[in-house]
């Protein structure tokens, strides 16, 4: 196989996910959910509707019906509303970027416009006032602002780098749109780490919860690993979040259920499976590392991977609900309140590293 596919519409992955059960999700770990939840929605709608960003109400409506306030109310429980609020922002400001700029719009599938835009946009975040006319680089030079009033100079600049790193793993989701190419399992998931947008949501966890971790303790090898196995979990719940509407809409897109269906010769129900085992394969090791490294770390390092590890069970809950997701109308609806049924055990708990290379490391028994 060359790993090309004919984008939208062919019928190659024509499949009814109505079809298909999907695998419930296994998760554990308690849940957190931040007081100041609806004070800071509110707040966060006040500054949505000031901010430009949005074209008409339909766009409004779609950004606030992301329940961004509701997200990281659930990945840092125990921050303060007034630097809760500011993380709120930007995931309401990410979601409504991502919808504009990267998954539709002209920029969509278009790497040479999509690159010169996205390096202004990271621009806005660097500089230290309001930046150009473009209406999302003044709604992030107004969130960065906010940052760096109640952050530490290294906060804010393990933020910048995470920042980047998703645009750039964007751009090479808009690139692989570009060329018609779908990613091997490798090269998704190392494209995923960054394209999710999971670096800046747990770099804001520092700012949120107003510690910094220290240096050592941050970019030592352990703590790299959770951080990206928390990004990984997280990113594979998304891709099972949003599979039914990507199918609704007649997507043929860039998900881990894409990859495993083109290049494993497998049906949607197989790679369900095959993608649940390998999401709890890494959420058990992750369990594990954490379990280890965790007395190791100073007080701010351990509330980093407890973030980590609300922000797990966090995004999972959310997503379940969110409107962003269950919604099949072209306005959202209402959150589901159902309850939700979760996995009583792991799809898959061997201590095994993934079959690709760019997670290997993180079963190095060093770490």
């Amino acid at each position: 196989m060359t790993g090309a596919w004919e984008a939208r519409g062919t019928g190659e992955c024509a499949v009814d996910v109505d079809e298909v059960e999907l695998p419930p999700i296994y998760c554990p770990l308690e849940p957190g959910l931040n007081p100041a939840r609806d004070r800071v929605e509110r707040r966060a709608i006040a500054w949505i509707e000031g901010s430009g960003m949005c074209a008409d109400r339909r766009e409004r409506a779609w950004v606030i019906g992301t329940r961004s306030a509701d997200f990281y109310a659930r990945f840092a429980p125990h921050a303060d509303e007034e630097r809760l609020l500011p993380a709120a922002l930007w995931v309401y400001w990410g979601f409504a970027f991502d919808d504009a700029r990267c998954d539709a719009g002209r920029f969509s599938g278009r790497p040479a416009e999509f690159l010169p835009m996205a390096q202004r946009i990271q621009r806005a975040l660097e500089l230290p006032g309001p930046s150009g006319d473009d209406p999302y680089g003044r709604a992030l030079a107004d969130i960065a602002g906010r940052f760096r009033a109640l952050a530490t100079s290294a906060q804010v600049w393990r933020f910048r780098v995470a920042h980047q790193a998703w645009l750039t793993g964007v751009a090479w989701q808009i690139a692989n749109e570009a060329r018609g190419r779908l990613p091997d399992l490798d090269d998704y998931i190392t494209m995923r780490l960054h394209s999710a947008g999971g670096e800046p949501t747990f770099a804001m966890l520092e700012i949120a919860d107003g510690e910094e971790v220290p240096d050592a303790e941050m970019t030592s090898p352990a703590v790299r690993a959770l951080t990206e196995m928390a990004i990984l979990v997280a990113a594979l719940d998304n891709d099972r979040h949003s599979l039914a509407k990507e199918l609704g809409r007649g997507h043929t897109d860039q998900n881990v259920y894409t990859v495993l269906m083109r290049w494993e010769g497998l049906s949607l129900a197989e790679a369900a499976r095959r993608a649940s085992g390998l999401r709890d394969r890494v959420f058990v090791r992750f369990l594990r590392l954490r379990e280890a490294t965790r007395p190791r770390l100073s007080a701010p390092g351990r509330r980093y991977l407890d973030g980590l590890a609300y922000g797990i069970r966090g995004n999972a809950e959310w997503g379940l609900r969110v409107p962003r997701y269950v919604s099949r109308g072209a306005d959202p609806g209402a959150d589901d309140d159902g309850a939700i049924t979760w996995a009583d055990r792991p799809a898959d708990d061997r201590d095994e590293p993934l079959p690709v290379a760019t997670a290997a490391w993180w079963w190095d028994r060093d770490l």
